[in-house]
């Protein structure tokens, strides 16, 4: 009962309801915090790819160049670059072409 604080209605105080709802939070908590990290991979590559086309790549070609390169930024930090640090991200894509 004490992992149903905060329900609406019956999943609060009735044993068989809210123990059916804290049983199906927790298997969507599972679930979700794998999903978490599909939806934010593909936000970083969403932002990499915006900043890339600004600068005439596609985000395959980005990738492909670093990789050639040897440059060693995951995608997070590449995103982030893309995002903040505009100057930071046109150096890279500059090293690539």
């Amino acid at each position: 009962m004490r992992l149903a604080k905060g329900y609406y209605g019956r999943r609060k105080n009735v044993w068989t309801v809210a123990k059916n709802a804290v049983e199906k939070g927790l298997l969507y908590a599972y679930r979700d915090r794998k999903v978490k990290k599909r939806e934010f991979r593909a936000l970083w590559i969403q932002r990499i790819n915006a900043g890339a086309r600004e600068h005439g790549l596609s985000y395959s070609q980005l990738m492909g160049g670093l990789k050639k390169a040897g440059i060693e930024l995951n995608r997070k930090v590449l995103a982030d670059l893309a995002l903040n640090h505009p100057a930071a991200f046109q150096g890279i894509v500059e090293k690539i072409k």
